[in-house]
């Protein structure tokens, strides 16, 4: 898919406008975020078949059993992420389309991605080029491990649910910084773990719904 498919009317600023004006409605708050997301053309990161329901706040199919969040899900957990502060370096667990990945770029100095689908980074890679994403580092690798060399991370947002939080990638977060993520089974909550000198402490939020976390990586 090219950027070159941009449209009109359902795929333009104004509608962009009214999706942020919706996420304020929805109890969205971080000024930034909001500024960011109104910026971004989310319908360039979803199959044109699809552009003129990219703004809906639903998830829509990405291939390769993949899905793009909802714009409030991906508001929200930007928002807990940066909790109204700069972001120095991020770990993205499952980069998928690149949207969310698009949304950290604008938040933090540096984001390292990591997508365990290959087509589907190759994909990805080529569209974020062209969307002039600089500040990213996409791995195609598993993301159950990490990013060590690039390690301490100031925030981790994971975007595929797990029952269980993957121990490397707790040892990745800095002291200090907050990791963002889908857990659950059956029903899901979007979870937040906060590390401290002395630990790390966890906040249940939102009931949400997101592709499981999958080990190993797919090269075709």
């Amino acid at each position: 898919m090219s950027v070159r498919h941009s449209g009109i009317g359902m795929t333009s600023q104004r509608t962009r406008l009214r999706m942020v004006e919706r996420l304020r409605t929805q109890g969205i708050t971080d000024e930034v975020i909001l500024s960011v997301m109104g910026s971004i053309p989310r319908h360039l990161f979803v199959e044109e078949a699809l552009a003129s329901r990219a703004y809906e706040d639903v998830s829509l199919p990405i291939n390769y059993g993949q899905t793009i969040s909802s714009p409030w899900t991906v508001a929200r957990m930007s928002e807990l992420l940066r909790a109204n502060e700069p972001l120095g370096k991020v770990l993205e667990i499952g980069t998928g389309c690149g949207y969310q990945t698009a949304v950290l770029a604008q938040i933090a100095e540096k984001v390292y991605s990591i997508e365990r689908i290959g087509p589907l980074l190759t994909r990805t890679r080529i569209r974020l080029q062209e969307l002039h994403v600089r500040n990213i580092h996409l791995r195609h690798a598993d993301g159950l491990h990490g990013f060590t060399e690039a390690a301490p991370f100031d925030g981790i947002i994971m975007t595929a649910v797990s029952a269980h939080i993957p121990p490397l990638l707790l040892e990745q977060l800095k002291v200090g910084g907050r990791m963002v993520f889908p857990k659950g089974t059956l029903k899901q909550n979007l979870c937040m773990i906060q590390r401290s000198e002395a630990g790390y402490s966890e906040t249940i939020l939102e009931e949400v719904n997101f592709v499981p976390l999958l080990s190993g990586v797919v090269k075709k």
